[in-house]
């Protein structure tokens, strides 16, 4: 009679019941998973702590926290565009030229043909609209690749732009649209030291990131994934409270929210919410990831890659708008590197060159960065010589942290 083999039941590592992972191994797979944006938001956080120190608190004064923001607003608008058609693996190298294209076209209908400025914004944004549609065609259905295309847009939009203006500036405009870009929330209620509406709004901004912040842990959970322990997560909170509040309150302590600010949000919330959650966001990052497997999935590859250039030409629109209407004068030198620093930012924030990786917030947080570098070495005084050669070695550096990241995941 065969005996049965008895194997012993040795306890083996890792995989005991009652055993829960630590604090630590959790806190880690979160880091390893979110390296990228993570390690952006540390960085600009010890950006600014460098400078802070180094300008004995000149870099967080309410007023060259208001200056930052609509200096680098229209910076901000086109690294978003930039960073969705990143993800869908082309680049646009045309945003500059149409920026200024856009802002000529918009100051020679409000000063020479004295059209009212609503309706001058909004065609300027139409005429975004066409000339991001008209280069997506090429892209998209023409099978031209996007860096060829938007190189000839970069040249024909230059051009154009000095056509329109004659080599001359066109000055000066209305006060409302100024105010797009120099403007600030009004003040209402009675009268104390800080902004009472920017108040009111930055409360209602934290509210709503915590309760986001407790669904996004509540959904998780659901799904039967990891979630941060308790402790970590009410840590992560509080991080988030006392970012709000003290931006805010630097904010009311001056003149309030800028106008540039409320536009800013409102793309952030808007392209965030596209990009996470609807079927053309997860359309285009499928298509930076694998074209070919996209297809074969269903996706309208040339349909989402037109939709991504046509929302680029709108957004550089935009950014046009927002710059021109900072000078207060459209003029043939606009625009000019535009392009070239909202791709940087889109790298610095997470942005892969291959494509389907990258986040709206992370561009936000690339244009950060490099604004922070810009206001911060002007402080000092560093010269714009070096201020060039620093910019170009935190792109280097980041672009080459995408890389290491890939190839240690692979192996």
């Amino acid at each position: 009679m065969a005996q049965t083999e008895i194997i012993p039941d040795f306890p083996q590592k890792g995989l005991e019941p009652d055993q829960s992972p630590s604090i630590g191994s959790v806190l880690a797979r979160a880091l390893r998973g979110n390296v990228r944006q993570y390690g952006m938001l540390v960085a600009l956080a010890l950006i600014v702590l460098l400078f802070q120190v180094w300008t004995d608190g000149i870099l967080l004064q309410p007023l060259n926290i208001t200056n930052l923001i609509q200096q680098n607003g229209y910076i901000l608008i086109l690294a978003i565009g930039m960073m969705i058609v990143i993800i869908a693996g082309h680049i646009d190298l045309s945003v500059g030229s149409l920026a200024a294209f856009v802002g000529a076209a918009a100051a020679v209908m409000m000063v020479e043909h004295h059209l009212s400025w609503p309706v001058a914004m909004v065609a300027a944004l139409v005429i975004g609209a066409l000339a991001g549609a008209w280069q997506g065609f090429w892209i998209a259905y023409l099978g031209i690749p996007s860096f060829i295309v938007t190189l000839a847009g970069m040249l024909l939009f230059r051009g154009g732009t000095q056509i329109i203006l004659q080599g001359q500036s066109v000055a000066p405009f209305p006060k409302g649209f100024q105010s797009i870009s120099s403007g600030f929330l009004p003040e209402v209620g009675p009268h104390t030291n800080y902004h009472n509406l920017t108040v009111l709004l930055g409360v209602a901004v934290l509210a709503v990131a915590i309760v986001q912040e407790l669904r996004g842990r509540r959904r998780t959970a659901s799904y039967g994934l990891e979630v941060l322990p308790l402790g970590l997560f009410l840590v992560k909170l509080a991080v988030i409270a006392a970012a709000v509040l003290v931006f805010t309150m630097l904010l009311a302590s001056y003149h309030g929210v800028p106008i540039v600010l409320l536009i800013l949000g409102a793309l952030l919330v808007g392209f965030g919410y596209v990009m996470r959650n609807s079927i053309i966001g997860r359309h285009t990052y499928a298509i930076g990831g694998n074209e070919a497997a996209a297809k074969l999935s269903g996706v309208k590859s040339k349909r989402v890659v037109f939709l991504a250039f046509t929302n680029m030409g709108v957004l550089a629109a935009l950014a046009g708008l927002v710059f021109a209407a900072r000078l207060n004068a459209g003029t043939p030198q606009a625009g000019i590197n535009f392009e070239l620093e909202a791709i940087a930012a889109a790298f610095i924030g997470g942005a892969s060159a291959s494509g389907g990786v990258g986040t709206v917030m992370g561009a936000i947080i690339g244009g950060l960065v490099l604004g922070v570098l810009n206001n911060g070495m002007s402080l000092v005084g560093v010269g714009t010589d070096y201020q060039q050669v620093i910019k170009g070695l935190v792109l280097l550096a980041a672009v080459g942290f995408d890389v290491y990241n890939k190839r240690r995941a692979g192996s």
